[in-house]
């Protein structure tokens, strides 16, 4: 029983359908052919043109105004000068001129001073020649007899001193085989009592052989004899000439 109700229910829902169906394509078939469709536009085509751009005509430099000439100054026209109207003289009228008044003329003497008579020249005396100037004599510095004997007293003490060094007189051999020759001075510091501190050579032989050995003949002849009393109490220095000649 329940079955067959369902089934009628299906076909009267399914023939409920159909008439919906059917009414809806009547009425689009009633309503389309109304629609209008709009034409579908074109879009517009843009159309670009290039324009060459033209460069500027190149300006002409202005042209140089012309140098106007200088004027040259006018010379002014001279004056024409008029002749002055000539007086004309009436005969009928006589002209009397009247004579100019006599100027009074006074001469007046020069006055002339007393003319004193010449004095005879005063006779000029000559410039004395100015006295000479006497210029004093340069004071000569005394010379002292103790200054006189030192000197005295170097010269014999360096003899003395050469006796005793010329004892220790060797001739270089290779001195002898060349033939060299010559003289060494030596200077010789020494105290008051003769003893010696310092020697040198203050003149060369000419030859570095020879003048070893004159240092070497000084050393040797230490002791040296005691100096004068001139020479005693203070340090002094003196000269030796040692001599080197072949025989």
């Amino acid at each position: 029983m329940n079955i067959a109700v369902k089934h009628s229910r299906n076909e009267h829902t399914l023939a409920w359908a159909i008439i919906c169906s059917v009414l809806l394509h009547a009425v689009l078939a009633m309503v389309i052919p109304k629609i209008q469709f709009d034409a579908i536009k074109k879009p517009a085509i843009l159309q670009v043109e290039f324009v060459k751009k033209t460069e500027p005509a190149p300006v002409a430099p202005p042209a140089p105004e012309p140098v106007k000439p200088k004027a040259e100054p006018k010379l002014k026209p001279k004056p024409i000068e008029k002749p002055l109207p000539s007086k004309t003289i009436i005969k009928d009228e006589p002209i009397l001129h009247s004579p100019p008044p006599p100027s009074e003329v006074i001469a007046v003497a020069p006055k002339v001073d007393a003319v004193p008579s010449p004095m005879p020249p005063t006779p000029i005396a000559p410039p004395t020649p100015p006295a000479p100037t006497i210029l004093p004599e340069p004071i000569k510095p005394a010379i002292t007899t103790d200054k006189v004997d030192m000197e005295a007293a170097r010269g014999k003490y360096s003899n003395t001193l050469w006796g005793a060094i010329g004892k220790y007189k060797q001739y270089p051999r290779i001195a002898q085989m060349r033939g060299w020759q010559g003289e060494a001075i030596v200077e010789l510091l020494l105290d008051g009592n003769g003893k010696l501190k310092s020697k040198k050579i203050i003149q060369s032989s000419g030859h570095e052989v020879l003048d070893k050995q004159a240092l070497e003949m000084v050393e040797k002849a230490v002791p040296y004899p005691a100096p004068p009393e001139a020479l005693r109490g203070n340090s002094f220095t003196i000269t030796v000439p040692i001599p080197f000649k072949l025989e």
